[in-house]
């Protein structure tokens, strides 16, 4: 195994911004492993000027910046991605385009730790607005017989951060009818932006609490020491096929001049 640092990239699939990207690499400083190197990144905020991707809308036209960067950072050597956003926005397609590196993103990888931790866990989601479209994503990966629902707080994106007693109360509220009448044994966070609350809120319910940020970067994290370990790297075959290098090349696909991330932030290893 290779002595040098993992290399993991927690990607925020919107414009930058600096006090959202202090708040990831703080939360990257406190739960990486010592010998893991951590860029914290945003997307250029001249060509996505977004804070938050709540609507398919956003995702569609975010999706190419996500791409670039996924190509870039597999370039340079990283051994694993997340991609920030709890729709998992471009998972697959990002997976597909990435190389020897290894891709992952909130929902996916909390429901992977939830479901080790419970037989049944609860989603506590900003607004009603995004159930649809988290439940096909939470079904699609075999997870519906452990989700015991989604609870909603009426709050948005951007709304999470901006009052953190009223945010606490809600999420806490809506915890407690996961725990007490939906049969919830573990919750996942349905928002990186709900960064922060989930240790409150396990004190209060005696149930593990999943931040959606966390789990990606340690999923990511994880990822990379199998990776290096074990040898056990994406397959590039099947339906996991890239495209050629060749048609990439010919259709100059990554071609633009525009700069690729907005912010970067490193945290090195120790």
């Amino acid at each position: 195994m290779s002595n040098a640092p993992l290399k993991v990239m927690y990607l925020n699939p919107v414009g930058e911004n600096d006090a959202v990207d202090r708040i990831f690499a703080e939360m990257a400083w406190d739960h990486k492993l010592p010998g893991t190197e951590v860029h914290i990144a945003a997307l250029p905020r001249a060509h996505y000027g977004f804070s938050h991707i709540e609507f398919r809308t956003y995702e569609a036209m975010v999706t190419r910046g996500i791409m670039r960067a996924v190509r870039t950072a597999a370039e340079e050597g990283f051994d694993a991605l997340a991609i920030g956003c709890f729709y998992d926005t471009a998972l697959h397609d990002a997976r597909e385009i990435s190389g020897s590196m290894i891709v992952t993103a909130p929902c996916i990888a909390s429901c992977e730790i939830a479901a080790s931790l419970s037989n049944r866990f609860g989603i506590i989601v900003g607004r009603r607005k995004w159930v649809h479209q988290m439940q096909s994503t939470v079904h699609s990966y075999g997870y519906a017989e452990h989700l015991a629902g989604f609870y909603d707080v009426g709050l948005g994106v951007d709304d999470f951060q901006k009052d953190h007693a009223e945010t606490n109360r809600r999420l806490l509220a809506a915890g407690r009818k996961a725990a007490e009448d939906g049969g919830a044994e573990a919750l996942i966070l349905g928002c990186t932006m709900e960064i922060g609350f989930y240790k409150e809120i396990e004190r209060e319910l005696g149930v593990p609490v999943i931040d959606p940020s966390i789990a990606a970067l340690k999923r990511a994290e994880y990822a990379a020491i199998l990776k290096r370990q074990c040898g056990w790297i994406p397959s590039r075959k099947g339906s996991c096929e890239a495209p050629s290098e060749a048609e990439l090349t010919a259709f100059e696909t990554f071609n633009s001049s525009e700069p690729v991330f907005g912010s970067r932030i490193l945290i090195p290893a120790s």
